[in-house]
């Protein structure tokens, strides 16, 4: 006999003074149905945590500030990946520049906003919330999800991948999210006695508590049936990485190919590659870095072409802020402003975009002014990709970038 007592013991509900949301919902949030935009586009969003050092990204090789000011840090001009003759990319992304020569990478460049933070925290906060006064309580994908995407009580609208917890950016009062660390271990939680008593324990519960957990239990159960098909009937087209740097992002770009190819509710994907705060030993290890995301998004666009699915997809990555021009005494570089971005896609129109930022006319004792505004590539990727209002999103407009073909 399994009672409300034994559910309080093993976990599977919480004790206090009112009921939560307990483990069993296999971390999911719920929401009412929103109405808004009817395609089947996807954005993917990628997340290049703890800082990237953009000028060893996308590199200025031939202006001689650069190299005065990383006499040890500054990439070799006979190395790097010419895109054009002042402008290349780091010899790690070597993939990339093939999608660049194919069109379908495109680079904004001097990305960021007015009086830039350089705390992690503050920076990330403000490119999440979309809001640089710091001020929103919801992310701008949480705020897009919720007013503007037809979910249709569907439980994978929204995937963060990989990861343990909703990201800043798609959290909302109301938007449904499902964080999936992997589709093996998104399941119920509990034994099975428990598991099969939690819908009648969950009935007794009085008022809207009950509700809530008779409608959280049945999307859990729904996204958990709707995962183990995707299990079931994908298969990757090609090989991805599994070195240990690539690891994590490359296991859950092959979760968002999986979605993408067997579910065709989802819209919006979250993943995350870390380690990019390189104060020290910055050389070795942003090479490594990036040639996992090269190799991570070059194999994640092949399955998706394979599949007969890339031109449904756009994936985009943002940083936090980039470095300081100079590089510190320790081998790396500390933390800066403006910094690029990348889009990648069949749909991108291809090519540099925005204007480089100045080593020279600089902010804040030596950090690049940004050029771009990161709000105006969000308001491409919601106006021109996923086709919805993003004034309602952003708070205002800005100026445009043609940024896609669509």
């Amino acid at each position: 006999m399994i009672t409300r007592r034994d559910f309080v013991r093993s976990g599977l509900i919480a004790a206090g003074t009112a009921p939560v949301i307990p483990t069993i919902l296999a971390r999911s949030v719920f929401a009412a149905t929103a109405e808004g935009v009817h395609n089947d586009r996807v954005l993917v969003i990628v997340q290049l945590a703890g800082g990237n050092d953009g000028l060893n990204t996308v590199v200025p090789y031939a202006d001689p500030a650069y190299h005065r000011a990383r006499s040890a840090l500054a990439l070799d001009p006979t190395k790097v990946l010419q895109l054009d003759p002042s402008t290349a990319l780091h010899p790690s992304l070597t993939n990339l520049e093939r999608l660049y020569g194919a069109g379908q990478l495109a680079i904004v460049q001097g990305v960021g906003y007015p009086q830039p933070s350089y705390s992690h925290f503050e920076s990330m906060y403000v490119w999440s919330h979309a809001d640089p006064a710091r001020q929103r309580s919801d992310g701008w994908l949480g705020t897009l999800l919720q007013s503007q995407l037809d979910q249709s009580g569907h439980p994978l609208t929204a995937c963060a991948l990989h990861e343990t917890s909703t990201p800043a950016e798609l959290s909302a009062s109301s938007a449904t999210v499902t964080v999936v660390d992997s589709i093996a271990s998104y399941r119920l939680q509990g034994d099975a006695a428990e598991r099969s008593a939690a819908p009648a324990l969950y009935r007794q519960t009085p008022g809207a508590y009950g509700a809530l957990f008779d409608t959280a239990l049945a999307t859990a159960q729904s996204g958990i049936s709707q995962l183990q098909q995707t299990q079931q009937t994908y298969r990757p087209a090609v090989t991805y990485p599994t070195d240990a740097t690539a690891a994590e992002i490359s296991a859950a770009l092959q979760l968002a190919a999986s979605l993408v190819v067997t579910q065709p509710s989802t819209k919006l994907c979250h993943v995350l590659l870390g380690g990019f705060d390189t104060h020290q030993d910055e050389l070795a290890r942003q090479a490594a870095l990036l040639t996992a995301l090269d190799a991570s998004l070059s194999a994640f666009l092949a399955d998706l072409e394979a599949h007969g699915q890339a031109q449904r997809v756009l994936t985009a990555t943002w940083s936090e802020f980039g470095r300081r021009i100079a590089e510190n005494g320790s081998g790396g570089t500390d933390h800066g402003a403006a910094a690029p971005m990348f889009l990648l896609g069949p749909a991108v129109q291809g090519g540099l975009h925005g204007e480089a930022p100045s080593l020279t006319s600089t902010v804040d004792g030596g950090n690049l002014k940004y050029t771009v505004d990161f709000r105006s590539v969000y308001q491409t990727l919601i106006r021109d990709w996923l086709q919805a209002d993003p004034s309602s999103v952003l708070g205002g407009t800005f100026p445009d970038l043609q940024l896609l073909k669509v």
